[in-house]
């Protein structure tokens, strides 16, 4: 376990049904295929290709991993880890193209992801902060083991320029189910 930056070193995770690895240059338009998706804009906004590039090349504090499904890119799920001693903690991203939502493989993504970051990153303690509105990816969450922890008002400006809040949700190592 390293409780350092990963910088571009390659990670590839397996869970039952799908593989995470590390983006690169050749998975950018992909990616932005399934970002520019209406139901993807919807909660993330307009993708800019810009700092997905940057992200995706090491530049960022985002480590940015491909979803494939049956070699497939079927969505992106990222990850930053705050490194303070005293506030160690990673928090999660995750979005998944249309045709591949409501078959449980962001549960599964999530859950994959989690055990990397709990096992070999050595956090005790993920974050994902989803718009309070969204209810399906707050389901998703929950089956997973994140607990609510509190609204934050007027967290982020949503596409159409106005402010939303965000449900701040964490899960405890001892919580993943």
């Amino acid at each position: 376990m390293s409780a350092g930056a990963t910088g571009s070193a390659p990670i590839v995770l397996h869970g039952a049904r799908l593989t995470l690895r590390r983006a690169g240059e050749v998975d950018l338009p992909a990616l932005m295929s399934v970002l520019e998706s209406p139901d993807v804009v919807q909660w993330w906004g307009r993708p800019d290709v810009e700092q997905l590039g940057n992200d995706v090349r090491g530049g960022s504090v985002d480590v940015v991993l491909v979803i494939e499904v049956d070699s497939q890119t079927a969505g992106l799920i990222q990850y930053h880890e705050e490194n303070e001693p005293n506030y160690r903690h990673a928090g999660l991203d995750i979005c998944l193209a249309p045709q591949w939502q409501a078959r449980g493989l962001g549960a599964e993504a999530l859950r994959t992801l989690a055990r990397y970051l709990f096992e070999e990153r050595g956090h005790h303690r993920l974050t994902i902060d989803p718009a309070v509105t969204n209810h399906r990816a707050i389901a998703c969450y929950r089956a997973v083991g994140f607990k609510p922890v509190g609204v934050m008002r007027r967290y982020e400006r949503g596409p159409d320029g106005s402010w939303h809040d965000g449900l701040l949700m964490d899960l405890l190592r001892e919580e993943l189910r």
